[in-house]
């Protein structure tokens, strides 16, 4: 991870709809290549350290054909576009026909330029890898079959939504152990040791193009959830696990790529020991959209080592739209939480401007919307107020309450601390209605001197005796999804 901070912030851009939006807006088509930089100043953002281009490699047609006919996915494509007609259907970033920047969004050169763009302001570029599947046309179902998991007619007789033909053989569709098979990709075979030396040296050439690459669904090559999944089609699974083989050639040639596993099912731990440097906490966005503070501040309690790389979101283009999951404020709570704990944070385009409608990534434009100016303008001073609190030390603070009063179990509060003194103190009241208590301040040196404490949210300034807060901590009172950041001096 050379020249990558230890704990990025990261902007999702939905490639296609947004250069789409883009071209709207200026009047003229616009590729990567010829994104002005006026916009690519409007992406740099202070605060963010890389941009994730989602997208951007050659679509299937065999998946776009199906995408046209498939009667559930039109009904999602009309939910999400009222106003939709068949040219807005661009087939899906996830259904690779190549590694190759997609021409009609600016070809390797176009591609190339926006990197260019980014690094120029320094921002590095994150594209995808997709390791578990392939577009049903893509040239290895033909070239190479043994690549991909074979069955028999008679598998494609009894189960034709799960099989189909190739270059006279019987392939899988991809899926994963706990839904039907995914009709517009062919599964590749983990465990098939061609599979992995092409794996090596298809991600060694992503990175010649970007600063990092996010591994689809990384979990699924694990040997133990991949032999689950497909049992005898897979054969034995090798000594080695999938990543590691493939991540030692990967450093050998490019040491500074940085790798982030898309991660379910508790597979986290698992996969940054296999090599990834961050993996999704699925687990903390579960907990702040459904579950309350007690279960967020459990989840809070894993070891930095563990917490440090971790990818932190409130939606990217899998989940719902957070103005939508978290109305009334419960956003902007979880949005401060997750600014400002350890390790890497993934922010979603439209979510600064409260965008409420999920795009399918099928789609290639996006509704109309209007923008949430004071959403925007929260989110803005949060990126940058997060970049500079997020040093030293980081540690989970208690709060304790009165027999009458409970709700200090609504609070969460950390702090990030250096020479023994808290550098910056957040505290989130993470429910629905008004909450107090008492917020720990476990550092003696405090003590002896007078403090200052600036609410850098909205500028209140609290003078306390240093004495008081070792004895007592700090009192805090906050409204509904209310939130202190606050500096100590």
């Amino acid at each position: 991870m050379s020249g990558w901070p230890s704990s990025p912030t990261i902007y999702e851009i939905d490639t296609w709809p947004w250069l789409e939006g883009l071209s709207r807006r200026l009047g003229r088509t616009v590729t990567l290549g010829e994104v002005p930089g006026e916009i690519w100043d409007e992406v740099a953002a202070d605060g963010l350290d890389a941009v994730w281009l989602m997208g951007v490699w050659e679509r299937s047609p065999a998946g776009l054909a199906l995408a046209h006919t498939n009667e559930g996915l039109q009904q999602a494509f009309r939910q999400a576009l009222p106003d939709f007609t068949p040219d807005d259907v661009v087939g899906s970033p996830y259904c690779v026909r190549r590694y190759s920047a997609d021409d009609r969004l600016g070809g390797r050169d176009g591609l190339a330029k926006a990197r260019a763009e980014l690094n120029s302001r320094g921002l590095r570029l994150v594209l995808d890898y997709v390791p578990n599947h392939t577009a049903p046309d893509h040239p290895g179902t033909v070239q190479h079959p043994e690549w991909f998991i074979q069955g028999t007619p008679e598998d494609l007789a009894a189960d034709p939504a799960s099989w189909f033909t190739a270059g006279g053989r019987v392939l899988a569709h991809g899926r994963d152990p706990l839904f039907p098979a995914w009709p517009d990709v062919a599964q590749l075979n983990a465990f098939e040791p061609g599979l992995r030396e092409a794996t090596a040296e298809a991600l060694i050439g992503i990175g010649e193009q970007c600063d990092g690459v996010r591994c689809d669904m990384a979990m699924l090559l694990t040997n133990e959830i991949f032999a689950r999944t497909w049992g005898k089609y897979a054969g034995p699974a090798p000594a080695e696990e999938f990543w590691p083989s493939i991540f030692a050639r990967i450093r050998a040639v490019n040491p500074d790529l940085v790798l982030i596993a898309e991660a379910y099912w508790d597979m986290e731990w698992t996969l940054q020991q296999q090599g990834f440097d961050f993996c999704y906490d699925k687990r903390l966005y579960d907990r702040l959209v459904h579950e309350n503070a007690g279960a967020v501040r459990s989840h809070l309690t894993a070891g930095r080592d563990y917490q440090d790389r971790l990818i932190r979101f409130l939606e990217n283009h899998d989940e719902p739209r957070a103005a939508t999951t978290m109305p009334a404020g419960r956003d902007r709570a979880a949005a401060i939480a997750v600014a400002t704990l350890p390790g890497a944070v993934l922010w979603h385009d439209g979510q600064f401007e409260g965008r409420r409608a999920h795009l399918p990534v099928f789609l290639g434009r996006y509704r109309d919307e209007p923008a949430d100016l004071g959403l925007r303008e929260f989110y803005h001073r949060l990126l940058a107020l997060a970049a500079r609190l997020r040093r030293g030390d980081w540690r989970m603070l208690d709060c304790h309450g009165w027999p009458d009063n409970a709700s200090h179990q609504d609070l969460l509060a950390w702090a990030w601390y250096d020479n023994g003194i808290p550098q910056h103190v957040i505290v989130v009241n993470f429910a629905a209605h008004p909450s107090q208590g008492m917020v720990e301040l476990p550092w003696s040196a405090l003590g002896g001197r007078a403090w200052r404490l600036t609410n850098v949210l909205d500028g209140r300034v609290f003078e306390r005796d240093g004495d008081d807060l070792v004895a007592n901590g700090v009192f805090v009172d906050l409204p509904a999804w209310g939130a202190h950041v606050l500096t100590v001096e």
